[in-house]
């Protein structure tokens, strides 16, 4: 099969080059040249303007967006539409919120086009292992692209499949990134609880490497952990600084409209935003209000800290 590629950053370019290896046609389209040549070194073709991209693939034409959630899929999308014709498809792989996945869906069938909404899970390690895909859109539509879906999943039959109609593969993903951020966190504070406990010397990265065979808590993300932790044990040059993507917020607002209680990626989320205040004035209010109640003794800048109450 043949594909447009539209965004060819790491993963997007990544996923080119994937199928490309499976023997598959990709055309693909990016502002920065430096990527375009990326992927023309990998055996992929490129145009150098979005609007060129639909003319050289045959109808009908599978474009898929590996962009930034957010406005500029709607500019991409606005700028393709033109050179589209009926029984083209649009999909996308990025982390657009389900909502707006939805009102696509529905304004590209006004116009004779699918859409398509893939959640995808992978990141720069899905070149090499395969992507996580949870597809959502009209089932003929994703059958007819499935040999796509199948050269970019871990297997032909793994990996991949169509969760429901429009939007439920970004819903889908959407919870997928919030259970992350749940894992994430208790993998974090457990192994920040061994490291406190200074008298025992604990190796982190020994311990992570033992738990990865046989524990009940094995997975790929701690493989991954015990991997950072073995290239630098002490994290050294990183700041305890935690960026969110906006699943997460997502999630736990989803959660309130369902009325189903999700306190630990509610929590995980709440740590995330409190990694960013480096001035904390509840924290400071908090010291502040101790004090007058009960005479306890503050902290102040620049100053050793009190004791440790008991």
């Amino acid at each position: 099969m043949e594909l447009g590629m539209i965004g060819l950053g790491k993963m997007g370019n990544f996923m080119a080059q994937r199928l490309i290896g499976a023997g598959h046609r990709v055309v693909g389209f990016d502002p920065s040249a430096d990527a375009r040549k990326k992927l023309e070194d990998k055996g992929g073709e490129t145009v150098d303007a979005l609007e060129s991209l639909p003319a050289k693939l045959q109808a009908p034409r599978a474009l898929w967006m590996m962009v930034p959630a957010g406005r500029i899929v709607d500019q991409t999308i606005d700028a393709l539409l033109p050179k589209l014709q009926a029984g083209d498809v649009i999909i996308d792989g990025g982390n657009s919120n389900y909502k707006d996945s939805v009102r696509r869906a529905q304004s590209a069938a006004e116009k004779n086009l699918h859409y398509v909404d893939c959640g995808t899970s992978g990141g720069v390690w899905g070149l090499q292992e395969g992507y996580s895909m949870m597809i959502g859109g009209d089932k003929d539509v994703i059958d007819r692209l499935a040999p796509l879906f199948e050269a970019l999943a871990p297997g032909k039959d793994q990996g991949w499949g169509r969760v429901g109609p429009s939007g439920s593969g970004h819903f889908t993903k959407m919870v997928h990134n919030g259970i992350e951020y749940g894992m994430m966190q208790a993998y974090a504070e457990g192994l920040s609880i061994l490291k406190h406990k200074q008298e025992f010397g604990l190796d982190l990265e020994q311990i992570t490497q033992i738990w990865r065979y046989g524990s009940v808590v094995r997975s790929w993300l701690l493989d991954l952990t015990a991997d950072a932790l073995k290239k630098n044990p002490n994290l050294d040059g990183i700041a305890p600084y935690v960026v969110d993507s906006g699943e997460g917020r997502w999630t736990v607002a989803e959660a309130i409209d369902l009325d189903v209680p999700a306190p630990i990626i509610t929590a995980a989320l709440i740590e995330r935003l409190r990694s960013r205040d480096s001035d904390c004035f509840s924290d400071k209010l908090l010291s502040a209000m101790r004090n007058e109640f009960g005479g306890h003794e503050m902290k102040h800048e620049g100053l050793t800290p009190p004791p440790t109450a008991k």
